[in-house]
């Protein structure tokens, strides 16, 4: 009964954890950037992970925008956020966006298809504002 209750109580934690921790898709991360506000609170009152290749994206939408100075002052910033992925991930990554693209009609990049693989592999909400995303499981779909 006590082994019960403790995995009952580890679930409870991780459920608890999972809802205040996302993915951050480069569509959130870009608005949450430009004030968006609808952002604020996933990135003020919660936590969240993002590839490089997200990371590498965000930088260069703001190189673009805004110049070299606030492009490195971001990529500095969120650096803390990144997490890192194996071949194995890789490869379930791009299974994944062909099932997608195949049976659903569902045509994601290969960073987004990479950062929704991981974050059903974590159990944690995948965020974005991107509409290509939106009607799939596990997505935070926010504009």
């Amino acid at each position: 009964m006590t082994n019960k209750k403790k995995k009952t109580a580890e679930e409870e934690v991780q459920n608890r954890y999972s809802s205040l921790f996302f993915f951050y898709d480069s569509y959130a991360v870009i608005e949450y950037l430009n004030g968006n506000q609808n952002y604020r609170e996933y990135f003020d009152n919660a936590d969240g992970i993002l590839t490089k290749l997200n990371l590498m994206e965000v930088y260069f939408r703001i190189l673009r925008v805004r110049g070299h100075r606030a492009a490195k002052e971001v990529l500095d910033s969120f650096s803390r956020y990144l997490t890192d992925f194996d071949l194995l991930t890789i490869e379930g990554a791009m299974k994944l966006r062909l099932r997608l693209k195949n049976k659903k009609r569902v045509d994601i990049s290969y960073a987004d298809a990479l950062g929704y693989h991981i974050a059903t592999k974590q159990k944690i909400k995948f965020l974005t504002g991107d509409t290509a995303l939106k009607d799939l499981e596990n997505v935070e779909f926010v504009r």
